[in-house]
């Protein structure tokens, strides 16, 4: 079966390592039909805005997409166009797996994680303005009815995938009306699913608890700024940013992507790691049910880990391509 999907080579080391994540689907034989469409800092001056109309509705169309890191500057100039596309397209989930790979360097193993974050509303959305010179304020939204769905979904994913605890995290203790809120929805969520085990934790307190022993959770469930900070959290007790894959889903559409910055001061010297980005390619194919294909490609990981290829973020001294091209070759 021919898949139809938008592939965002993004900024920085985007194209590269989005090129990389093409040729194993390729190599894997799952015949996708790309259609690659322009975002990010680099199209800025030609369309006044880093996520264009014409990108938007490309995704629209085809329904999956593929996107590489896009910039967004800090302090100033255009808003995110990762929030753009995540609020024009409704992905209200940010779906972020971390787990334990092999011969990659970290201070833990056996590290299962899966992040849930609710992804377009509270103090992350960015809805902000200048009360009077020298005051900023900036609004936290947080609606019952975001809070539920993504509570829905958590535990729906826990049923399917046969997860055992869900652990909802906030800072109710102080923002008891925002966060409150969240914690109630979620609560009335977990009351359906008495299968699985549901838990609470403080922001503060689960990020220490997390680098003290990761492997005492299962699922996070967090809202849109405690789940960036977190994932990323995650994503240091297995190796780092290169190494841990990224989807945002929302009803009609799914958008997977590398959760990694554009880091252009190694653009273009093939030094950047494509493994996040082929991980985030797995979800995609399991997304289009390709799953036999998903898991050859997952397999081909651990064994060109396994072997000692690894680039230079991981300690080794493989190359973009050479990476690549032992994923391929161990399939």
């Amino acid at each position: 079966m021919a898949h139809s999907v938008t592939l965002i080579p993004g900024d920085g080391i985007g194209p590269e390592v989005i090129e990389a994540a093409r040729q194993v689907v390729a190599a894997a034989g799952v015949d996708v039909h790309w259609h690659e469409a322009e975002a990010g800092a680099g199209v800025v001056a030609k369309y006044g805005t880093p996520m264009p109309d014409a990108t938007l509705n490309r995704i629209r169309e085809d329904r999956v997409a593929l996107k590489g890191p896009l910039t967004t500057p800090i302090g100033y100039g255009f808003g995110s166009p990762n929030v753009t596309l995540r609020k024009a397209l409704d992905l209200y989930v940010c779906l972020r797996p971390v787990s334990s790979l092999p011969l990659v360097p970290s201070r833990y193993e056996d590290v299962d994680l899966i992040v849930v974050r609710e992804n377009t509303e509270g103090l992350y959305s960015g809805v902000e303005h200048l009360v009077v010179p020298g005051i900023a304020e900036s609004l936290k939204i947080t609606t019952e009815v975001a809070s539920v769905r993504i509570a829905e979904y958590t535990f729906e994913l826990a049923r399917k995938l046969g997860r055992k605890r869900v652990t909802s995290v906030h800072k109710a203790n102080i923002m008891k009306i925002t966060d409150g809120l969240f914690l109630e929805c979620c609560r009335r969520v977990a009351r359906r699913y008495p299968e699985v085990e549901y838990q609470e934790e403080i922001i503060d307190a689960l990020c220490m608890k997390l680098v003290k022993d990761p492997t005492q959770f299962d699922m996070l469930l967090t809202d849109n700024l405690y789940g960036d900070i977190v994932s990323d959290l995650c994503a240091g007790l297995v190796g780092g940013l290169g190494v841990v894959p990224g989807a945002n889903l929302g009803r009609e559409w799914a958008v997977f992507e590398a959760v990694h910055g554009s880091a252009p001061d190694i653009a273009g010297k093939g030094m950047a790691n494509p493994l996040a980005v082929i991980l985030s390619a797995c979800m995609m194919l399991e997304h289009l049910e390709e799953d036999a294909a998903a898991r050859r490609v997952r397999d081909a990981v651990t064994r060109a880990l396994g072997s000692g290829v690894a680039t230079r973020d991981l300690g080794g001294t493989a190359t973009t391509q050479e990476f690549t091209q032992a994923v391929i070759a161990a399939l």
